[in-house]
């Protein structure tokens, strides 16, 4: 939102500093993103007084002016205007100075120079020469008394700022300057009104006629007024002015607009601009004499319906979008774009003035429909105080009756077949009390309340108050909106920064939250950084859930998987040559659920690494890059915080973990990217998070008695999981067995086709004694019987010293 510190000193009767206010607005929530300073490019232009006007001798339409520019000295100019007058104060641009428009528009240095053979020493300027009009035809006469000499910026009231406001969506009341004023009065405790219309003083417009509830149509001087359409124009207002003169703006109108980025049209249009940035409320001006068959309604488009709109584009309406129509079609897309047939224009001598309150969600799909998104749209889309369109109404049309003349052929009219009344709610001190810490008086509590323009309607005995929130903060809909008002507006910063006596709660925290927070500090703690993706990406698979509004054809769906974004975030980091990166993420998957149902929501943790194990060191010359090694130590510690129980089994191309049943809930191992060539491999794993009981693990002694090892080369067949012989092992060798471990898997031709041989460690021990040889063979014969049993596998028949060198090996694997 562009708002001018003029405007806003009009709203405040008190001269601003813009980076004052810049800095109050931050700290109500509306922080201002830059402050950009108007015509500061006008600082070496001055007020000349024309003291002497003869003919050019060599030029008939060129004259010399005698300019006294506050010097010593009288200025010779060579002047070509035609409205060039002794006695009167023009702009003056000295030798030595830019004027902002000059030649086809661009700055231009004055230099000393002959015209047809006469001195000309500066240039007498017009507004458009000085980037304040359009006005070319003749220099601009300054209204002023300031003595010559005076810098221009000084005498007339044209130097401002410019403040770029972020205005978030749910503050639609702070896309206009009255808005900006409120926050501002509240933040200096001074009280504010709207600016007077110069030339208004003797204007006075009746209030509009409310018709009854329930009724849709009407006339206004000889104009029906309808509202076809309730639910996409709840309110309709209009008003009749006759006898207008369509032209420029007045200076004060144009500087008003233009210092906001606007573009001056004609005093008419501008008017309604003018309430638009003032008030919130988009206004539309018709051309009485082009509107058919006498009439203004409301209603829903009609299939085939076509009309050209301002912008001189035909569109074509549907039935799914309001339209405002007269007698024989549509003139305007409601609360979008009028149309061309009705606009106004020079020749425009009656007006009918629309005003009118249009659904949000019917104005967001028409605009994505026609591909058209304009002022009206941004702020009706938002949601505009359709409590306030009678004011607003009201003083549109003293602005047109002031710089347009004309008179009102009747009341304005306001049709509102179901009108409302702005939400009660009931605040309680004790509750604000409690929430900020801090016991304010209801002194200080309605003062703020009434500072955003709630009403305190009642006060009764048992602590509450009753508050009537005003039409245009639609986001204040319960207590604690309320309260948090109060907070902002008494000022975040007068808050008592100490840590105060508190109750500590006794609500535990949700499971879920709990292993985030353990999976989180344990992956920080291994030196990962956590990174926040964004949870849309492309088609992944069948159960993909598209977007019903995608932001774009490649995000287009809700991600089923966290690597990919994690992949994307290692590529940029490549790109500006980082070859260390190690990234983690905790966040929400997405699944497509049963027709009709909504998806299926999962927490997963993943994580990236690539590049050197440990970072660079002038005492290590030869630290070593990533490997499979390092994401299988890394995916044994995530399983061990993500999901308690689960183990690692190794697939046919990367690392799978299971849960006890065998389930498999996540996976690690190599990943594809978009590599230069000067990468280390990229490593990644992804498992879902289970919010199961965490319960601390329970202190063990360290064993007092010796341990008795054994080692079992075993034959395992083809599809036979590692997991599952270990869960054997482990129940045949029970009590005595402590711990299994693999420490070979080999696959050689000597090996029975689709056989491997793995070699298992086991490891049995009694708490309280040492062993005995013949208790530990009985341990290992009921090992290799219930395997045999179960699995089918067999004892390799050679030692295990004895298998070939040449085969592979892994630790751990499946």
């Amino acid at each position: 939102m562009n708002v001018s510190r003029r405007w806003l000193e009009a709203f405040l009767r008190r001269p601003l500093d813009a980076r004052d206010a810049a800095g109050r607005l931050a700290m109500l929530g509306a922080p201002v993103d830059a402050i950009e300073a108007l015509h500061a490019d006008l600082g070496g232009i001055v007020v000349a007084l024309v003291e002497e006007v003869r003919p050019h001798p060599q030029a008939d339409k060129l004259r010399l002016c005698v300019v006294n520019d506050g010097g010593a000295e009288r200025r010779q100019v060579v002047c070509g205007a035609p409205n060039v007058t002794a006695g009167r104060r023009y702009p003056f641009a000295p030798v030595g100075s830019r004027v902002p428009h000059g030649r086809d528009g661009q700055p231009m240095a004055i230099v000393r120079a002959k015209l047809r053979g006469e001195l000309s020493e500066g240039m007498l300027c017009s507004a458009r020469e000085l980037g304040l009009g359009q006005d070319a035809a003749g220099l601009w006469e300054l209204d002023t008394d300031a003595a010559p000499g005076t810098a221009l910026i000084d005498a007339v009231p044209i130097a401002d700022e410019r403040l770029i406001v972020d205005v978030t969506p749910n503050r639609p009341d702070l896309l206009c300057h009255k808005g900006i004023a409120r926050e501002l009065g509240a933040a200096y405790g001074v009280p504010f009104r709207l600016p007077e219309i110069p030339g208004a003083g003797s204007i006075d417009v009746p209030p509009a006629r409310r018709l009854a509830a329930g009724k849709t149509a009407t006339t206004v001087a000889g104009v029906r007024v309808a509202i076809d359409d309730v639910e996409g124009c709840p309110r309709l207002l209009g008003a009749v002015v006759r006898g207008v003169t369509v032209g420029p703006s007045p200076e004060w109108l144009r500087r008003r607009l233009e210092s906001v980025g606007a573009r001056s049209i004609n005093n008419v249009v501008d008017a309604t601009n003018c309430i638009l940035l003032e008030l919130n409320q988009p206004m539309h001006a018709y051309d009485l004499a082009c509107l058919r068959g006498g009439a203004v309604v409301a209603r829903r488009g009609r299939s085939g319906e076509r009309l050209t709109t301002l912008d001189g584009v035909e569109r074509g309406v549907t039935d799914q979008m309001t339209v405002i129509a007269d007698g024989d079609g549509a003139i305007g897309i409601a609360g979008v774009m009028g149309g061309a047939d009705s606009e106004v224009h020079a020749d425009t001598r009656d007006l009918f003035l629309e005003c009118a309150v249009f659904d949000p969600s019917r104005i967001r799909r028409t605009g994505r429909a026609l591909g058209l998104s304009t002022d009206a749209s941004y702020r009706f889309e938002r949601g505009i105080d359709r409590w306030g369109g009678a004011d607003a109404l009201r003083r549109c049309i003293e602005l047109v009756l002031a710089i347009a003349g004309g008179t009102l052929a009747e009341p304005p009219v306001d049709l509102w077949p179901q009108p409302t009344h702005p939400p009660r709610i009931f605040l309680r001190l004790e509750r604000v009390a409690r929430l900020l810490g801090v016991a304010l008086p209801l002194h200080a509590v309605e003062k703020a309340l009434v500072a955003i323009g709630a009403t305190v309607v009642a006060k009764p005995e048992d602590g509450r108050i009753a508050v009537d929130v005003p039409g245009w903060r639609p986001d204040l809909v319960a207590e604690i909106d309320l309260i948090e008002e109060v907070a902002r507006v008494h000022g975040y910063d007068q808050f008592p920064s100490e840590l105060r006596p508190y109750r500590v709660g006794t609500l535990p925290d949700a499971p879920l939250h709990g292993a985030m927070r353990d999976v989180r500090e344990g992956l920080v703690a291994l030196g990962l950084l956590e990174a926040s993706t964004l949870p849309l990406g492309p088609a992944v698979g069948p159960g993909s859930v598209a977007l019903q509004n995608p932001l774009s054809a490649e995000e287009g769906y809700l991600r089923q998987r966290l690597l990919p974004g994690l992949v994307r975030q290692v590529e940029r980091n490549w790109a500006v040559r980082t070859g260390d990166v190690r990234l983690f993420e905790i966040g929400t998957v997405f699944a497509a659920g049963a027709p009709g149902a909504r998806p299926i929501e999962r927490t997963h943790v993943a994580a990236v690494v690539t590049g050197l194990r440990a970072p660079a060191h002038w005492s290590d010359t030869h630290s070593a890059a990533f490997d499979v090694w390092d994401i299988k130590a890394l995916a044994e510690r995530v399983a061990a915080l993500a999901i308690p129980g689960a183990t690692i089994q190794v697939a046919a191309s990367a690392l799978e973990l299971c849960t006890a049943d065998g389930t498999v809930v996540g996976s690690a191992g190599p990943l594809a990217a978009d590599a230069p060539p000067w990468s280390t491999p990229l490593f990644g794993l992804e498992m879902v998070l289970d919010p199961g009981s965490r319960l601390p693990a329970p202190f063990r002694l360290l064993p007092a008695t010796p341990s008795s090892e054994r080692v079992l080369a075993l034959l395992l067949p083809e599809g036979t999981r590692v997991g599952q012989v270990e869960s054997v092992v482990r129940a045949a060798g029970a009590p005595l067995l402590e711990s299994v471990d693999v420490t070979s898997d080999y696959r050689g031709a000597d090996l029975p086709a689709g056989a491997r041989s793995v070699a298992f460690r086991l490891s049995f021990r009694a708490p309280a004694r040492t062993l005995e040889a013949a208790e530990v063979d009985a341990a290992e014969r009921r090992v290799l019987a219930a395997l045999h049993e179960r699995l089918g596998i067999e004892r390799r028949g050679a030692p295990l010293d004895t298998a070939p060198a040449a085969g592979p090996t892994t630790a751990g694997g499946d």
